[in-house]
C-alpha cells in the first residue's frame, strides 16, 4: 500500500520540509523582505536529535531516536507537540516547528515555534512501556524545554496522560510542581477547560467565516471529514449543530457515507465503542479515494501531512476547504485547488485553535487562576475570527491565495520582533 507520504514524494520528490521552505522563500518576496532578516528567520534556531535506551516488558533494552525543534523564539517561548509515530523524520519535526512558527503569529499569541518526535509505534506498546519511553525522551531533551523557553504539548499518539508524565519528570528534575511546563495535561494536573475541543473548534469557526465570506450558508451544506479523530470528530459535530449534513467520515482503517447525512454523536459513541467509524449503522463503505472526491460543500482533511496531492487535487468536490490537519495539501496540489477555484483556509489558520487554547492553558497555569469553559470559547472564538479577518484582507489586497496571505501575515510578524530585538552579539 502507498503511503501519504509516498504519494506526494511523486509530487516532485522534495521533502515535507523542503516544500515548506519553498512557501517561505514566496511568501518573503511578496513581502519584499529584507535579506538579513530572510536568514535570521528561515531556518530553526536549535535541533536536539536523541537516541535513548528504554526497557520493554520482556526485559530487552531498544533504543528509541527521539527530536525536539526549537524553530523560532523570537516573539515568545517555543511551542509545539511531540508525536510518536513509526514515520516521524526530522524533516518533517522541522517543518512541524516551522508551521507552528507562523500559527502563533498569526493567532497573534506570544510563541515562537517548536516540535518534537519519537520515531515509535505507540499502538504496539504497553501503557508501561510508553511511560518508560516518555521519561527517557523528556530527560534527553530537558535541557531545552521549559514554562519559560519550550513548552511541549499533545500531537499524533500522545495524549494528557503523556503529558502528564512529562510534568511529572520534569518536575522531579526541579524539585517541586511545574504545571506550566506542558499544556494538553490533564485538568487535574493543571490542564484547561475547552482543550479538547480546541482544534475542531477553531476549524468551526473559520469556516463560518469563509462560508460567510462566499455567500454560502451552514444550513443545508454537505460536509466531509477525513480523519475522524479528535480534531474532525469535534468539527464534525459543531458542523451538525450548525445544520449542516455531514455525509462521510474515515480513519485509519475505513470510511462510512451517507449522502442524507451521519449522526455524529451516535457516530463518535460508536468509534469509541469499536475503535473504528467501519461498520456504523445506517452507512455504506467508501474508500478513502472516493471520500475525498465527494461533491460536497466543505472537506475538511483532519488526519497527516499530504493527503492532498497532485494525484487527486483534480477530482475534489468541494467549494472550501478547512485543513485541520498539519501540512494536508502539497504545493502542486495547492495550484490545481486555486485553478479550480477551491477557497482553501490554510492549516496555520484553520488549525490555530489548538495553540490557541494552549496558550491559555500556559497563562492559567502561570498565574494560578483558571477560566471556565464559556470563557475560552469566547476568547478562542474572537482570536479565531480576527485572525481571519486579518488574512482575508491580505487575500483580497494583493490578490493572492489565502495561504500565502496567512504566511504573510505571520511572517511580517516574527520579522517585526526580530528587527526590534537587532543581532546579537
Amino acid at each position: 500500500m502507498i503511503t501519504e507520504k509516498e504519494k506526494a514524494l511523486k509530487d516532485g520528490a522534495k521533502s515535507i520540509y523542503d516544500m515548506a521552505l519553498e512557501t517561505f522563500d514566496k511568501a518573503a518576496d511578496l513581502l519584499n523582505l529584507d535579506w538579513d532578516i530572510r536568514e535570521h528567520i528561515k531556518y530553526p534556531e536549535r535541533i536536539l536529535i536523541v537516541n535513548f535506551p528504554v526497557r520493554m516488558d520482556n526485559g530487552r533494552v531498544q533504543h528509541f531516536e527521539g527530536y525536539r525543534v526549537q524553530y523560532s523564539t523570537a516573539r515568545g517561548p517555543a511551542k509545539g507537540g511531540i508525536r510518536y509515530h513509526p514515520s516521524v523524520t526530522l524533516d518533517e519535526v522541522k517543518a512541524l516547528a516551522f508551521w507552528m512558527t507562523w500559527k502563533c503569529a498569526i493567532v497573534n499569541i506570544p510563541f515562537g515555534g517548536g516540535k518534537g518526535g519519537v520515531v515509535c509505534n505507540p499502538k504496539e506498546m504497553s501503557q508501561g512501556e510508553l511511560e518508560r519511553l516518555t521519561r527517557r525522551y523528556t530527560a534527553e531533551i530537558l535541557p531545552l524545554i521549559g514554562p519559560e523557553k519550550d513548552i511541549p504539548a499533545p500531537d499524533v499518539y500522545t495524549n494528557p496522560q503523556v503529558m502528564a508524565w512529562i510534568m511529572d519528570t520534569y518536575s522531579m528534575m526541579k524539585g517541586y510542581a511545574v504545571p506550566g511546563v506542558v499544556t494538553g495535561k490533564p485538568i487535574s494536573l493543571g490542564g484547561s477547560l475547552g482543550r479538547d475541543q480546541a482544534t475542531g473548534r477553531g476549524v468551526f469557526y473559520t469556516t463560518q467565516k469563509a462560508v460567510e465570506h462566499l455567500g454560502l450558508k451552514l444550513e443545508g451544506a454537505k460536509v466531509v471529514v477525513q480523519g475522524f479523530g479528535n480534531a474532525g470528530s469535534v468539527a464534525a459535530m459543531l458542523f451538525e449543530k450548525a445544520g449542516a449534513k455531514v455525509i462521510a467520515v474515515n480513519d485509519s482503517k475505513g470510511g462510512v457515507y451517507n449522502d442524507k447525512g451521519l449522526d455524529v454523536m451516535k457516530l463518535i459513541e460508536h468509534k469509541n465503542k469499536t475503535g473504528s467509524v467501519i461498520g456504523f449503522p445506517n452507512s455504506e463503505p467508501i474508500s478513502a479515494d472516493d471520500l475525498m472526491a465527494l461533491e460536497c460543500d466543505i472537506l475538511v482533511p483532519a488526519a497527516l501531512e499530504n493527503a492532498i496531492h497532485k494525484g487527486n487535487a483534480g477530482k475534489i468536490n468541494a467549494k472550501i476547504i478547512s485543513e485541520a490537519a498539519n501540512g494536508p495539501t502539497t504545493p502542486e496540489a495547492d495550484a490545481i485547488l486555486e485553478d479550480k477555484g477551491v477557497f482553501v483556509i490554510p492549516d496555520i489558520l484553520c488549525n490555530a485553535g489548538g495553540v490557541t487554547v494552549s496558550y491559555f492553558e500556559w497563562v492559567q497555569d502561570e498565574q494560578h487562576l483558571f477560566w471556565d469553559e464559556e470563557q475560552i470559547y469566547t476568547m478562542l472564538e474572537k482570536i479565531m475570527k480576527r485572525a481571519f479577518d486579518e488574512v482575508l484582507n491580505i487575500h483580497l489586497k494583493n490578490k493572492v491565495s489565502m495561504r500565502m496571505a496567512a504566511y504573510m501575515l505571520g511572517i511580517g510578524r516574527v520579522a517585526e520582533a526580530v528587527k526590534l530585538r537587532g543581532l546579537y552579539p
